[in-house]
């Protein structure tokens, strides 16, 4: 029997305000997105931590005893909530937009005593690769895809890598790459700095190896000491869980330039930064069975007039198009990375080209088609 009309829409997810990336703004987005389409949307979210003030959402937030982390408790006490709550979701469209209550109906899945809801899914990349490791886990992702009713991805490249490892997919997968934050501030176009002031390369990102900042750095290392003499790199993200900062800061203290830790910069202030900044890098790397599966923040720098630099890795290069927005290289070939780097550095035209078309193409994503594509309207079951 087909699915019944609704209205009601509960997002559940580990990763939301205040907790700082990607995944937390995709999910904000999207359910704010589904608001504005006319669904009744909830979302289920870990706790506030103490002292922060609740957002004025134009959803309802529900508040539940879990933190930010896809730790096996978290994912139990989800799954504990999610089952004793089912009467509550049954008539609903469930919308699973991260790994961490994916991993809590995998759990629920051993009992059979999954409520018939309208199930969709949203994966970015790297939980696909984890749930295809063990054979455990991949059949019990297998089961849960045949019940969704919608699975979407990020990039094409999520697509494929969930197509060729869960074929039981193929016919229910939708692309859904997102946009900018609702509360972007357009900056106007940068302007030509003049020959004296220096060159600042902008990195906006969690200090982890996955983010590649020790590459960019060595890259910029690599430049001849007339070309390093120009520049500054800043680096704006808090520090990650593995002991990375400090081996960054070791190769920045014989850099040849400056190279300043900016820290966690609220989300208002991150504006300012990228309005000083000439180029934009986030050289991603595999980590872990961890890859950039798009990179919202690539769209970020575009809609401030950045030229991006990059690894050719995942699903970036449908978020930067190579010689278009940005230059793209391998991550097996610094030379090349040093090269990109020389390029823009020396050709302000470029950056001023490269930045231009990234601002276009970031205004022209939004955060109503993707949603409009992952739930359709209200009443009606969404179409594929």
């Amino acid at each position: 029997m087909p699915p019944q009309p609704t209205k009601r829409l509960i997002a559940v997810t580990h990763e939301f305000y205040p907790h700082r990336g990607g995944i937390a703004v995709y999910t904000a987005e999207m359910a704010a997105a589904a608001a504005r389409a006319g669904w009744e949307t909830e979302v289920w979210a870990p706790a506030l931590t103490n002292g922060t003030i609740e957002p004025d959402w134009p959803f309802t937030v529900r508040r539940l005893s879990i933190d930010s982390s896809h730790g096996l408790m978290n994912q139990w006490r989800m799954a504990r909530y999610l089952l004793a709550h089912r009467d509550q979701w049954q008539d609903a469209i469930l919308y699973v937009s991260e790994p961490g209550p994916l991993l809590s109906m995998l759990l629920l899945q051993f009992f059979d005593i999954l409520p018939p809801a309208r199930l969709h899914i949203t994966l970015h990349g790297s939980e696909i690769l984890r749930l295809a490791m063990r054979p455990l886990t991949r059949w019990s992702a297998r089961r849960l895809f045949a019940r969704a009713d919608r699975i979407s991805v990020v990039s094409r490249y999520a697509e494929r890598l969930l197509v060729d490892l869960f074929p039981n997919t193929a016919n229910k997968v939708v692309l859904t790459p997102g946009a900018l934050r609702a509360d972007f501030v357009h900056m106007p176009p940068p302007v030509t700095k003049p020959a004296e002031e220096r060159i600042i390369i902008l990195t906006v990102a969690r200090i982890h190896p996955r983010k590649g900042q020790l590459r960019v750095l060595e890259a910029l290392k690599a430049l001849p000491s007339p070309v390093r003499a120009r520049l500054e790199y800043w680096l704006v993200g808090a520090h990650g869980k593995e002991n990375y900062e400090p081996a960054l800061r070791a190769a920045a203290s014989d850099a040849g330039f400056p190279v300043k830790f900016l820290g966690d910069v609220p989300d208002e202030q991150l504006g300012a930064l990228y309005a000083q900044a000439d180029i934009f890098a986030m050289t991603s790397m595999p980590h872990k069975f961890s890859v950039e599966g798009f990179g919202l923040v690539y769209l970020e720098a575009g809609a401030h007039g950045l030229p991006v630099v990059a690894h050719s890795i995942g699903g970036v290069p449908e978020a930067v198009r190579d010689g278009e927005t940005g230059l793209l290289v391998p991550p097996e070939n610094p030379g090349a990375l040093t090269a990109a780097f020389a390029r823009l550095i020396n050709d302000p035209d470029l950056r001023h080209r490269l930045g231009d078309a990234g601002r276009t193409r970031a205004l022209s994503h939004t955060w109503d088609n993707a949603a409009r594509t992952m739930f359709g309207q209200p009443d009606s079951p969404a179409p594929l």
